[in-house]
């Protein structure tokens, strides 16, 4: 019956080249994620040069006035932020908007996680083991330039990678660079993505308040509680998504962080075996003439939750918003820098932006480079097909483009405007040079060159 249930010939659109499960579960999400993510990273660049003609032309008054216009937040007693505290729009983007993305980035790294290129431990642990020497290698450099006083706190800021630009960089060069190495370029974004969390939430974070964070892990129980009894009425969730994030925000935690935990909260697996799948497939069958057009509705949806997950739906339905909405508005809030006033020249001599500038483009370079060497030679690592050394440092500066989680970071590691303006120009510079020497080194690291795994292979 069911079992005998033959399953309809699908088009060999995956990477994987194939119809069966895994090609299904995993080679369709992350094609779908390279194809959004490259397309979002060229409006986030539009949006960046909007941003800097705007912040550096006669109406420059008017994008400050913008992004910084105040607003309460007032209900009975009381006050969003405590009493007195005035909101701005930029807050509002940074610490509300920005909350969806870290919930999407949530979703991506529970996906990765369960189905995709971090399940597997062998295929996951190279780039981890990249992510972490690019993580470690460039917060070391800026703490070389900047070890004391208010500029010590920036550390945090050449640790990130931007995907959409990464991935729009790799994108130029089309099928030039394979799958496999556009999928250890993603596994290590989200690496680094999950780095930039924890440093986040727990260096980022201050004046906590403890009866508020009680709330907020109250809230996240409850979540966790509905979950288990598989209650999925949409409206509590945003109820309680809501509640989640702003007990998070008073809490002194910031509040990106309550999207990231709903993301990770959210099933990642299918609601709905294969074997029910099959079974809707041969009622299908059975019903042979007198099917309906409405039947074959409610059967095509059923055969669609067979096959994907809550994640995944809620992924397909938010990443573009997050993508060509969310980052473009975050990139026209916090990219506008007035580039006059003698600001390039005290950005020249000014250790922040050294520090995050050969952060982004040494430390990433020598980090991710260094550490994927060593990690190959280990037992239990798998090298992607066609990686040598030139495509190694190719992908390790395109992850020097940091510019997103960098500028959100700068943000929450300086109060004064200064210093904020001076990491903004090594941001800007430095992920501008690295997507150069990435695209640069990618072209020539991908012609038919020896795989780097290939004597280790031999060695093993």
């Amino acid at each position: 019956m069911a079992g005998n249930t033959p399953i309809p010939d699908l088009p060999k659109w995956t990477w994987l080249g194939g119809d069966g499960r895994l090609a299904r579960r995993v080679g369709k999400p992350i094609r779908r994620f390279l194809h959004v993510e490259a397309a979002g990273g060229v409006l986030l660049l539009i949006a960046t040069a909007v941003a800097l003609f705007w912040a550096n032309s006669p109406w420059s008054q008017s994008y400050s006035d913008l992004w910084h216009t105040d607003f309460e937040l007032v209900f009975g007693s009381y006050h969003m932020g405590g009493e007195g505290h005035h909101l701005t729009l930029e807050t509002l983007v940074n610490d509300a908007l920005m909350a969806i993305f870290f919930f999407v980035v949530g979703l991506e790294i529970k996906r990765e996680l369960v189905s995709g290129s971090l399940k597997d431990p062998r295929a996951a642990a190279l780039p981890v083991i990249g992510a972490i020497g690019g993580m470690a290698f460039p917060a070391l450099v800026y703490f070389l330039f900047n070890s004391s006083g208010d500029a010590s706190s920036g550390w945090g800021i050449p640790m990130a990678t931007d995907i959409a630009f990464a991935v729009g960089v790799v994108s130029l060069l089309g099928d030039r660079v394979n799958r496999p190495l556009k999928v250890f370029l993603l596994t290590l974004a989200i690496a680094d993505d999950i780095g930039a969390i924890l440093v986040i939430a727990i260096f980022y974070s201050s004046d906590l308040s403890i009866s508020w964070l009680i709330t907020a892990l109250i809230l996240m129980g409850t979540i966790l509680i509905l979950k288990q009894l598989k209650i999925w009425y949409i409206p509590i969730y945003i109820l309680l998504g809501f509640a989640l994030w702003l007990a998070t925000f008073e809490s002194g935690i910031h509040a990106t962080i309550a999207g990231v935990a709903l993301g990770l909260a959210t099933p990642a697996r299918p609601q709905q075996s294969r074997d029910e799948g099959l079974e809707a497939l041969e009622w299908l069958r059975e019903k042979g003439e007198n099917i309906y057009p409405v039947d074959v509705r409610i059967t095509a949806m059923e055969l669609n939750e067979s096959q994907v997950s809550v994640a995944e739906r809620i992924e397909m339905a938010l990443h573009p918003i997050s993508s060509f909405v969310i980052i473009p508005i975050f990139a026209l809030a916090n990219a506008g820098v007035d580039m006059g006033g003698g600001l390039l020249g005290d950005a020249a001599t000014s250790p922040i932006t050294w520090g995050v500038g050969l952060g982004l483009i040494v430390g990433k370079i020598v980090g991710i480079f260094s550490l994927t060497w060593i990690g190959m030679k280990l037992p239990f690592t798998a090298t992607p097909e066609n990686l040598n050394p030139l495509s190694l440092m190719g992908l390790a500066s395109t992850a020097g483009i940091g510019f997103t989680v960098s500028l959100f970071i700068t943000n929450l590691a300086f109060d004064q405007t200064n210093l904020i303006e001076q990491s903004k120009i090594g941001i800007f510079f430095a992920s501008l040079l690295a997507g150069i020497i990435g695209l640069a080194l990618l072209h020539l690291g991908t012609k038919n060159l020896e795989p780097m795994g290939a004597n280790l292979s031999e060695s093993r």
